[in-house]
């Protein structure tokens, strides 16, 4: 699955993220949880340079506990702090404030050794679209000052955001790649949702998903779909699931996609139980678990 997508506005939020780094104090890179190196920014490391960081694994709610851990101690060994949340119920947010004082702490003790005025914290939140910026910045404001939705690039503008005395927050637009290079992180994001569906292959995006569960998450698949055992290989998985969902057509067939849309909304809601599709050994494998092979006519 080849995608290309970078439309102007992106291009656009790179210039003012680059543009507005001077301004800040910490930057907050906000991932999603159940794959956050195949939802960061390749470029991230090199826009922000040495400015203080704090990485978010957001809609932790979502992803595998024992997976997220094994991220916080990935980046723990690149010496930035990481903290799982969930904009949406708020969990973990609360931690927020006091993590980007402690990240500010050298920044405000210069400018008190320089008798210059207090002032908020001033932070800048980037991530790829629909990871959850937005509810992420009304949560933290407690009230409706960003726009939310289910689908990707729904912040278009920056804009700055007072909160109290503590902190003020710069919101960009988010960044995504000029083109996907690697195979495996499209599907990844395509199975989270951070892809327009008009732009992915339910078939392929779900066998990989698929893939990924029959390995980790065997149980999950013979519990959700009533099976007395895991099939042989992930076609027979999804033709098992289009069974128990109805997706039949004429002969008594399987509609592999009407199947394969099924899944992945039932993933992405929450149905199929915590799921986290990446672990830092996915990137040491030659060959990823749930990478794509010729699917028979």
């Amino acid at each position: 699955m080849t995608i290309q997508w970078f439309p102007g506005h992106m291009a656009k939020a790179r210039r003012q993220v680059t543009e507005k780094l001077k301004l800040i104090d910490v930057v907050i890179e906000l991932l999603d949880a159940r794959l956050p190196l195949s939802s960061r920014n390749p470029m991230i490391d090199e826009i922000v340079s040495d400015k203080p960081r704090l990485i978010l694994l957001n809609k932790a709610d979502l992803a595998d506990e024992r997976a997220t851990d094994e991220w916080i101690a990935y980046f723990r060994k690149q010496g930035i702090r990481t903290l799982p949340i969930d904009a949406l119920s708020g969990k973990g947010v609360s931690k927020l404030p006091e993590m980007c004082k402690e990240l500010a702490a050298d920044m405000l003790a210069k400018r008190s050794e320089r008798g210059m005025q207090g002032r908020a914290i001033r932070i800048m939140i980037l991530g790829i679209p629909n990871v959850g910026k937005s509810s992420l910045i009304n949560r933290l404001s407690k009230r409706s000052v960003a726009a939310t939705g289910d689908r990707p690039a729904v912040t278009k503008a920056q804009q700055w955001v007072k909160m109290g005395d503590t902190l003020e927050l710069l919101d960009t637009p988010g960044i995504l790649w000029p083109k996907f290079e690697d195979q495996m992180v499209g599907l990844r994001l395509a199975a989270s949702g951070a892809i327009k569906d008009e732009l992915i292959d339910f078939t392929e995006v779900a066998l990989f998903v698929i893939s990924y569960m029959m390995h980790y998450y065997p149980e999950r698949l013979i519990e959700r779909f009533k099976l007395k055992e895991l099939p042989e290989d992930r076609v027979e998985m999804l033709e098992e699931i289009g069974k128990k969902r109805g997706c039949l057509v004429s002969g008594g067939n399987i509609d592999y996609d009407k199947a394969a849309e099924i899944f992945l909304r039932e993933l992405r809601s929450g149905k199929l139980g915590t799921v986290s599709v990446e672990r830092p050994i996915d990137w040491e494998m030659d060959e990823p678990i749930g990478k794509p092979v010729s699917f028979p006519e």
